[in-house]
């Protein structure tokens, strides 16, 4: 069934036990449409999707099913903007997270110990003069600073510009920042990104600081080169060109 065009789409947010993301619905869709959209985000097949709207003041939630899922059209439910539609499934074999990979423990050799190991990249620019260890490194460095400013105005990169992170045309955001950020390695300017879905590395904060507001895992600062500034909206879940493996 094809959405009504005069029926505007409900910003809502999916969670499921291993996504959680920002998506537009429309009311005109079957339920069968939705959980056939559900799929690539939450991993669950439509068969085995269990649907629960939840809103603040019913914390039980409502089920959302019928006995003829591909007639009946979502909108029978009230979809408040930003309602939950939390998805799980009735195989318990899906019930399994695999922990985040920041979770695991990984060994860091201390800098002493990699400063005076031989075989090294580090070894290697010292011996041949590379990097800092050039003695034109001065002059090489204030060179780089001036040729990102230059590439932030050449990019027409401005606060609150729309943009996306190239190579991926779903991976959008708002220019939220545009400076130094002296506690993240390397020179010149970064650009902070406010993204549209939990696709960052951050909340607008680097070693501590604070340089723009943003929910975590919404936040990432870049270098100009990076940034594509454009009228890219915010993308739906019914968008044809949407990576839904960036989730």
């Amino acid at each position: 069934m094809a959405a009504s065009a005069t029926t505007r789409d409900i910003p809502i947010l999916v969670t499921s036990p291993a996504a959680s993301s920002e998506r537009r619905v429309n009311p005109s869709w079957t339920i069968s449409q939705l959980k056939a959209k559900l799929e690539p985000i939450t991993g669950i097949a439509p068969s085995l999707q269990t649907l629960t709207l939840r809103l603040p003041d019913h914390l039980d939630g409502t089920a959302i099913s019928a006995k003829d899922e591909g007639r009946t059209e979502i909108g029978a439910w009230s979809f408040p903007a930003y309602a939950e539609l939390h998805v799980t499934s009735t195989d318990p074999a899906l019930g399994t997270v695999i922990p985040p990979l920041s979770s695991v423990p990984k060994y860091e050799m201390p800098v002493e110990t990699y400063s005076s190991l031989p075989d090294t990249v580090l070894a290697f620019k010292k011996t041949h003069q590379i990097g800092r260890f050039d003695p034109h490194a001065p002059e090489l460095k204030e060179k780089k600073v001036t040729d990102l400013w230059r590439e932030i105005e050449a990019r027409k990169i401005v606060i609150g510009a729309r943009c996306i992170l190239p190579p991926s045309t779903t991976r959008r955001g708002t220019v939220a920042y545009i400076g130094l950020i002296p506690e993240i390695p390397g020179l010149g300017p970064w650009v902070g990104v406010k993204l549209d879905e939990p696709a960052g590395k951050n909340d607008g904060t680097a070693g501590g600081k604070r340089y723009f507001h943003c929910e975590p895992q919404y936040g990432v600062f870049v270098r100009p080169e990076r940034i594509q500034v454009g009228d890219w909206k915010e993308l739906g879940l019914d968008d044809d060109d949407n990576e839904l493996d960036e989730i």
